[in-house]
């Protein structure tokens, strides 16, 4: 049923998250489509009669994405003036985005239909943070599997270069450097060499579709501009390399890339980051069971090893978490980070959260 008071709170809610995160030009957009949605435009009525949960199904950054690319594609001077930051005045904001949502309803409608695809490299620091504590427990070889890989950015990992609070790793050649603001202890200093990766995602990005990047870009904001610099060499890199990713269900996948043999001296290692709240509750039950599984084959000589960077929504916070077999520790907490990497906190020991150990029922809202 839908709520048409709670679709067009959810562009003020979003705002509020925008302005949170240092994003002044994408939240004065949010709240000018909270006041400037009607019924004039298919794009409007169909905002406005939503039947999901607005927030969860992201309907603001969704229009948000699509009044971006109008911007990049240079389609009006007016719109473009509200991007750039020149035009500031919330009445003739919210002017600009209502004459879009009609002069370009056409344009706009077909952002709508799906999520946005915010692939973000940065977020791999994350990740990387976690495979540092794994390397400490059994050592520098790595095979890496990604669920919800979307445009493959995250599979770079083995050739991006870190800096994690002084410590290094990746190659000091790579185009693309992430170094996140450091916050707290540093990870474990070990040695990583990432012998491959792979991924799957239900709907992969191909970026080296020109209007595909395009979409991928128009989902970054305006306002970040160093994510922007990022994603557009990611996307080089590729285009130029390639990378392993799969179309494909994300149990399915796991369920067939844990049955094969492993490599003797090299640890098996499951990554995702903000992808666990999108699968269906019985894709998560699957993938539990299968890591359990796999989890208590492990020896010594084939490790495995489960590494997520998710949000807790519970307690608003995005928490890079880390599993190891052989082993009885349960799912360790090793640091907090920013949703899309621009810093990490590293705790000073795991922290082992027991309370989300990976069981039927936990974390069903991560």
């Amino acid at each position: 049923m839908a709520n048409e008071p709670a679709n067009r709170a959810c562009f003020d809610i979003q705002a509020g998250y925008c302005t949170a995160m240092d994003a002044p030009v994408t939240a004065r957009v949010c709240t000018a489509l909270a006041h400037a949605l009607d019924r004039d435009s298919a794009t409007g009525r169909r905002a406005l009669d939503w039947a999901g949960e607005p927030v969860a199904d992201a309907l603001a950054l969704r229009l948000v994405g699509g009044l971006h690319a109008l911007h990049r594609a240079g389609v009006d001077p007016a719109l473009s003036a509200v991007f750039s930051g020149a035009e500031t005045d919330p009445t003739r904001v919210a002017a600009t985005v209502k004459a879009m949502l009609v002069a370009q309803d056409a344009a706009l409608l077909p952002w709508l239909d799906g999520p946005p695809q915010t692939n973000e490299a940065a977020r791999s620091a994350g990740i990387m943070t976690g495979i540092l504590h794994l390397a400490e427990r059994y050592g520098p070889r790595f095979e890496l599997l990604e669920i919800g890989s979307s445009a493959g950015l995250n599979l770079l990992i083995d050739r991006y270069r870190f800096d994690l609070g002084g410590v290094a790793v990746g190659p000091s050649a790579s185009p693309v450097r992430i170094r996140p603001e450091w916050r707290g202890a540093p990870p474990p200093t070990a040695p990583v060499a990432i012998e491959s990766t792979r991924g799957v995602d239900i709907q992969p990005v191909d970026v080296a579709d020109p209007a595909a990047a395009a979409r991928l870009e128009a989902y970054v904001w305006v306002d970040a501009v160093e994510r922007q610099a990022r994603l557009a060499a990611a996307i080089a890199m590729v285009r130029e390399e390639g990378v392993d990713l799969a179309q494909g269900d994300a149990a399915d996948w796991v369920e067939a890339r844990l049955a094969e043999p492993q490599r003797e001296g090299v640890t098996r290692v499951l990554m995702h980051s903000v992808v666990w709240q999108y699968l269906p509750a019985a894709s998560r039950e699957r993938i539990r069971i299968a890591m359990d599984a796999a989890g208590a084959r492990a020896t010594v000589e084939r490790p495995l090893g489960w590494v997520m960077m998710e949000p807790n929504r519970d307690l608003h916070r995005h928490e890079v978490r880390v599993r190891g077999w052989p082993g009885e520790r349960a799912m360790d907490l090793v640091a907090l980070t920013h949703a899309h990497g621009a810093w990490v906190e590293g705790l000073s020991a795991p922290y082992e959260t027991r309370d989300y150990v990976m069981r039927r029922g936990a974390y069903e809202k991560g």
